[in-house]
């Protein structure tokens, strides 16, 4: 018997045609044109209407068709199975497959498009991160769809970055309308830099394993529109040898329009220095863009470079400098353009939004005394209480110019309706000067006592904040030199004037003037070496505030209330950042005061209050665990270390006389 005879037999002549068994003849097989009815001798064939050439396991009672699309063996009854791989597994070559395999009929047999030799794929992979973008998304991705590459040569990622809207469901939606092919990738919810980070590792993951070592991984943001020639320009100049591409960035016309003309022109002159500062090592650069809106690198430049740093935000000014070092050059084309959002709320900590809003604020929230009258003030105060608070230690030669020239003209106009002076034990004639200016006066530590003794300025404020009731709560300091009315009118006019404020900062020129030496804007020394590096830091929001360490400010009582004290010098720095995180930018102010002279600390003695502040802002910049406490070693004394108040009082909104008093600690 012949081998194939061995091996299968045919269905009987009668059971061709129409029944169960031929139609099973037909799977996983192409149907083949030719005349029913008959069977063709030798070689079955598989179409339908024609003798199906049935293979039969005698095994099983009826016939069946076994791993559909491939031939199966007739082994006997009871007969080891023979192993197979793709294909029928001849019994004389002891189990040792073809040499060369016939295709499967029916089935596609070019390479896979995932493997790397012959891949079809994504030229470029477009990188989106994305945080609570359920208004800006839709956008994003339908000028993405709109893109002039041919189909199926990009790909889309969006990386949903710990959202909480309904970003999601709207991309969802969009991209399936659109045809549109984007994969959603979970965020670390760690800010724009760790999204854009995850997304661009998956990307390059995704061309490299395709063989695409110059592929494309292209950044844009869910708040920007590329242009429809976006991707096609870019595919363009990789082709021409580009390795990592800046995109011209524009500003949406419509926001724009609604942005003050000296932030335009602020912003202007900045793109005009920058553009020069990078002309210096690139004299080609069309602009001075580097930004996740439109920045790209092909796949294996970025993994040679290690990827992109997952920082909190600028994580595209990093990724410069990370490729810079590696002697990557960056193209800055101006036919890569997008268009993205000039609005002042973004998502991120720092970048375009955060430079909008801030320059935004200081035409908006930016006052000075000059600017208000007491009678202007008399006619708006209405109902609103204000209280005006000075804490003092050991201020007898100052306090009395403080009431008599900077609070007693306001208050014959009915602007003051309660005047409190907090003193600290002064052994001079502090208390009784303040008696006599017209003040009550009373002792910090008498003031909820049961947390013991004041342990500064800070705590001192905390208790006075509690013994009074006004709405509208003024501070003072007692040891200014060159009172004026317009101190407390400055302070007082713009909290009166529009009801949206919650608090406001003074801002002086703090000359420094000694015996035969006077140098102006050299006071506030803690601010400039400490205060204002910090915000630049960890709060740039507030970074366009001039003096943020002043003494002098006032705010509504609720949000005060609301509030912890710092019992030290980093209660003004704490105040400001807290009422920033409770009520946004838009609700602070600074005024400008004019000029003001007070007492200066020795250097060394400087320290220890920016000590304070440093303490205060790392509470509230990071997990507070750096604080540890206030020990302050000073190696001129012998290596003596003091010990600095940095502990908390809690919100007095959350204290009640007489209740159980926890210690002042850190957050």
């Amino acid at each position: 018997m012949s081998r194939a005879a061995r091996r299968r037999r045919r269905v009987p002549r009668g059971e061709c045609g129409g029944g169960p068994e031929a139609a099973r003849g037909a799977l996983g097989r192409r149907a083949r044109s030719g005349r029913g009815g008959r069977c063709k001798r030798g070689r079955g064939g598989g179409g339908v209407g024609r003798c199906a050439g049935l293979l039969v396991d005698d095994r099983a009672p009826d016939a069946q068709v076994r791993r559909v699309g491939r031939r199966l063996s007739g082994d006997a009854p009871g007969a080891p199975r023979r192993r197979r791989i793709h294909c029928l597994v001849r019994e004389r070559r002891k189990h040792r497959r073809r040499p060369r395999p016939s295709g499967r009929r029916g089935l596609r047999t070019r390479p896979r498009a995932d493997r790397r030799r012959g891949a079809v794929g994504p030229l470029s992979i477009v990188v989106v991160p994305a945080r609570d973008e359920q208004e800006q998304i839709e956008g994003c991705l339908k000028a993405l769809a709109a893109q002039t590459v041919p189909p199926g040569t990009f790909e889309t990622m969006l990386v949903l970055d710990a959202c909480i809207d309904a970003t999601e469901r709207v991309a969802t939606d969009t991209a399936a309308a659109l045809g549109l092919a984007v994969t959603l990738l979970p965020g670390p919810g760690r800010g724009a830099g760790a999204a854009r980070r995850a997304g661009m590792d998956a990307a390059a993951a995704r061309l490299l394993a395709l063989g695409r070592d110059r592929g494309l991984i292209a950044c844009t943001d869910a708040d920007s529109r590329p242009a429809p020639d976006w991707l096609a320009r870019q595919l363009d100049h990789v082709q021409g040898g580009a390795q990592a591409i800046a995109g011209l960035i524009e500003l949406d016309p419509r926001e724009l329009a609604q942005l003050p003309d000296p932030v335009l022109r602020r912003r202007e002159r900045d793109a005009v220095t920058r553009l020069a500062s990078i002309r210096e090592h690139d004299a080609d650069a069309a602009h001075h863009h580097f930004a996740g809106a439109s920045m790209a690198v092909t796949a294996g430049v970025y993994r040679g470079v290690g990827g992109l740093e997952p920082v909190a935000a600028l994580e595209d000014a990093r990724f410069a400098a990370r490729l810079a070092g590696h002697g990557i050059p960056i193209l800055r084309a101006s036919d890569v353009r997008v268009r993205t959002s000039a609005r002042t709320a973004g998502r991120a900590g720092r970048g375009l939004a955060v430079d909008l809003e801030v320059s935004t604020w200081a035409q908006r929230r930016r006052y000075r005394a000059a600017d208000f009258s007491v009678s202007q003030l008399s006619a708006g105060k209405g109902s609103a209480s204000v209280t005006v608070v000075i804490p003092v230690k050991e201020c007898a030669a100052t306090l009395e110019g403080v009431l008599s020239r900077t609070v007693e003209p306001l208050a014959r106009h009915g602007l003051i309706d309660e005047l409190v002076v907090v003193d600290a034990a002064s052994e001079d004639d502090t208390a009784a000067v303040a008696a006599a200016g017209g003040a009550r006066v009373i002792q910090q530590d008498d003031v909820l006592a049961q947390y013991g003794p004041a342990l500064g300025k800070g705590d001192a404020m905390w208790r006075a904040l509690h013994a009074t009731s006004g709405e509208v709560v003024c501070f003072l300091d007692g040891d200014t030199s060159n009172p004026d009315p317009g101190h407390l009118l400055g302070l007082l006019g713009p909290l009166l004037s529009y009801p949206a404020l919650q608090l406001v900062k003074g801002a002086f020129d703090r000359p420094l003037r000694t015996p035969g030496l006077d140098l102006p804007n050299e006071g506030g020394r803690v601010t400039e070496l400490m205060a204002r590096p910090l915000l630049n830091l960890h709060e740039p929001r507030l970074a366009g505030f001039a003096q943020p360490l002043a003494g002098e400010f006032a705010g509504r009582r609720e949000l005060l209330e609301s509030l912890s004290f710092p019992v030290g010098y980093g209660v003004e720095i704490a105040v400001l950042i807290d009422a920033l995180h409770e009520c946004g930018l838009d609700a602070l102010a600074e005024c400008q005061l004019g000029t003001r002279q007070n007492r200066h600390q020795p250097l060394r003695a400087l320290g220890q209050m920016a000590f304070a502040v440093l303490a205060a802002v790392e509470q509230r910049a990071g997990d507070g665990r750096g604080v540890l406490g206030g020990q302050y070693m000073q190696p001129w004394d012998d290596f003596g270390v003091v010990q600095v108040p940095v502990g908390e009082r809690p919100a007095v909104a959350g204290v009640r006389e007489g209740a159980p008093a926890p210690p002042a600690r850190c957050r």
